[in-house]
């Protein structure tokens, strides 16, 4: 009897180890990177804001996915609007930036102009977020836009690189005189923007799938013929 108590009790002390070592660790400590953490709050923020819009998003499902909480989202971006307004503006940051980096002024005036319509069409088709955002806040009628000084003059240089690269061509003979470059401006991204805004819509009417490559490439050669011819002399 005192056997098979002892055998018992070994057996029980013999398990103890083996409980221990079934435990998940701790999850390692988050790292105190304020940068860090704001960049992956805006990047899960862009993909809330463009899926849900303004009114549909959830902090809470961005604190989730970002392992933080709301309170930090508001110490950071201070509420929920002010979260919007910062995807907005880093919207529109990476998108100058990249159109920035094309060297416009250092190719021939057409070959520049070709270069900004494609640049741009490519963009927009690569980024279906930007596209909603901006179609977000349309539907806001601007209104969070309109707080914002640093969209302003992001897009300052933007026009004044089209308006740059245009009176080079019409120096050269190559535009013809009169064109406005806002203008200019206004009629790439409308062909650019709805590309991508009203493919579903546009494929279902008539029946075609805009979205294979071929239909892609062959949008964006119209496109730039399109606004090459109107601009050219």
């Amino acid at each position: 009897m005192n056997e098979l108590v002892h055998s018992a009790r070994t057996d029980k002390a013999a398990k103890k180890p083996v409980v221990r070592a079934a435990l998940k660790p701790a999850p390692a400590p988050r790292t105190n990177d304020p940068a860090r953490t704001m960049a992956g709050i805006l990047e899960v923020a862009t993909a809330e804001f463009a899926a849900k819009g303004l009114s549909g998003a959830r902090i809470d499902a961005i604190a989730a996915a970002t392992r933080t909480s709301k309170r930090m989202i508001y110490y950071y971006f201070g509420s929920k609007e002010g979260l919007y307004v910062a995807v907005l503006e880093e919207a529109y940051r990476r998108m100058r930036q990249i159109e920035a980096e094309q060297h416009l002024e250092d190719l021939a005036p057409e070959a520049a102009l070709r270069r900004l319509v494609e640049f741009t069409f490519d963009h927009h088709s690569g980024n279906p977020d930007y596209i909603r955002l901006v179609m977000t806040e349309n539907m806001e009628r601007g209104a969070y836009l309109a707080q914002s000084k640093t969209i302003q003059e992001l897009n300052v240089p933007a026009i004044q690189a089209i308006a740059r690269l245009y009176q080079r061509g019409v120096a050269e003979g190559v535009f013809r005189p009169g064109l406005d470059p806002i203008d200019i401006h206004a009629s790439i991204s409308a062909l650019t923007f709805f590309n991508v805004s009203n493919q579903h819509t546009f494929g279902l009417i008539f029946k075609e799938d805009a979205r294979t490559a071929q239909a892609v490439a062959a949008r964006r050669s119209s496109i730039t013929e399109m606004v090459v011819r109107f601009v050219r002399r």
